[in-house]
C-alpha cells in the first residue's frame, strides 16, 4: 500500500507540472495583458513600468523557468487586480464552493442511489418508466435555467427562499439542488444499468435459491457490487462539480472559487488562472486517489500492492 500511494504521488506531481506548463503555453497565446490591466489613460513608459514590475518584459522561456520554479514552492504569483496572493485567493474561496458541492452530492446520492435501485427492481413496469422518463428531463434541463426558475418559484413569487448569498443554510437550497438535479439523474440511470446486470449474475439467484428475503439480496449483494462504477462516476461528478459550479455561483451570487476564476478570465488575471486550474487538478488526483482507496473497501478482491 505505501508503494502505491508514493506511486500515486508521484504520478499526481507529474500531473501538475504537465497541467502548469499547459497552462503557461496557453496563456501565452491570449496576448498582453496589459491591454485589460492598464487604464487608458496611462502612458506607455507607465505601461512599460508596470510590465517590468509583473516580470512580463523578460523573453518567454525565463517567465517559464520562474513560474516553475515559484511554483515548485507553492507560491503561483500575485493578482493583477487585489495585489494578493493569487493561491490565498483561490483557497479562501475554497471553503464556500466545497460546501455547496458536498450539499448538491449529498442530494444526488440521497434521490439518484434509491431511485436507481427502484427502477432496476421494477424494469419495465410503470415506476421504472416514470423515473427514466424524469432521468431524461434532469438530464436535459440547462443549470441556468433550473437557476432561474427556482429564483422566479421560490424566491420571487412565494418568498420562501433568499435568491443570493450564503448566510444560513436556507441559502444552500436552491443552488444545491440546481448543481443536483443533472446528478440524480445520470446516478439514476447508472446505478439502474449496474443494477440490471448485477441481478442477472449467477451468485445472485443462487443467493435467492438459498431463501434469502430480497431486501437483501438487493441491499447487501447487489448494490453492494454496482458500488463501484457509482463510485467512480461520483468521485469524477465530485471533481466536476468543484471546477464546473461557475453558472451557479454565478446566478445565485455565490462568492465562490469558480465566480472569482470567471473573474479572473474576463480580467486577465493570469495568476488567479494558474491558482485555479492548479488547485483544480491537485483535487482531481486526489478524488481519483480516495476512489481508488474506496475499491478496497467495497471490494474485498481489490487489493494494491
Amino acid at each position: 500500500m505505501l508503494r502505491y500511494l508514493l506511486v500515486r504521488t508521484a504520478q499526481t506531481v507529474f500531473a501538475v507540472f504537465v497541467v502548469a506548463t499547459l497552462i503557461f503555453l496557453g496563456l501565452q497565446l491570449t496576448g498582453d495583458p496589459m491591454e485589460n490591466l492598464a487604464p487608458p489613460d496611462m502612458s506607455a513608459a507607465q505601461v512599460e513600468e508596470l510590465r517590468k514590475a509583473y516580470g512580463l518584459d523578460r523573453p518567454v522561456y525565463v517567465q517559464y523557468l520562474r513560474f516553475m520554479g515559484h511554483l515548485a514552492q507553492g507560491d503561483l504569483g500575485i493578482s493583477f487586480l487585489s495585489g494578493e496572493p493569487a493561491l490565498r485567493l483561490i483557497l479562501q474561496r475554497f471553503p464556500t464552493t466545497l460546501k455547496l458541492v458536498l450539499a448538491a452530492l449529498f442530494i444526488a446520492v440521497l434521490l439518484g442511489l434509491p431511485m436507481g435501485v427502484g427502477a432496476a427492481v421494477r424494469a419495465d413496469t410503470l415506476t421504472d418508466r416514470t423515473l427514466r422518463f424524469l432521468s431524461v428531463l434532469g438530464i436535459s434541463a440547462p443549470t441556468f435555467w433550473i437557476g432561474i426558475m427556482l429564483i422566479l418559484i421560490f424566491s420571487v413569487n412565494l418568498g420562501w427562499l433568499p435568491s443570493s448569498g450564503l448566510s444560513s443554510w436556507k441559502h444552500y437550497l436552491m443552488p444545491a439542488f440546481t448543481l443536483s438535479l443533472y446528478r440524480i439523474a445520470l446516478f439514476l440511470r447508472m446505478v439502474r444499468s449496474t443494477m440490471l446486470d448485477v441481478l442477472n449474475q449467477d451468485f445472485i439467484r443462487t443467493a435467492r435459491a438459498k431463501g434469502l428475503a430480497e431486501r437483501v439480496v438487493v441491499y447487501k449483494h447487489a448494490l453492494r457490487n454496482a458500488l463501484i462504477p457509482f463510485i467512480t462516476v461520483a468521485g469524477l461528478q465530485f471533481g466536476h462539480l468543484m471546477a464546473g459550479a461557475v453558472v451557479t455561483e454565478k446566478i445565485f451570487a455565490i462568492p465562490g472559487m469558480n465566480r472569482l476564476a470567471l473573474d479572473a478570465l474576463y480580467a486577465d488575471d493570469r495568476p488567479v488562472i494558474i491558482a485555479f486550474i492548479i488547485v483544480v487538478a491537485v483535487l482531481f488526483a486526489v478524488v481519483n486517489l480516495v476512489v481508488d482507496l474506496f475499491y478496497a473497501i467495497i471490494d474485498p478482491r481489490v487489493r494494491y500492492a
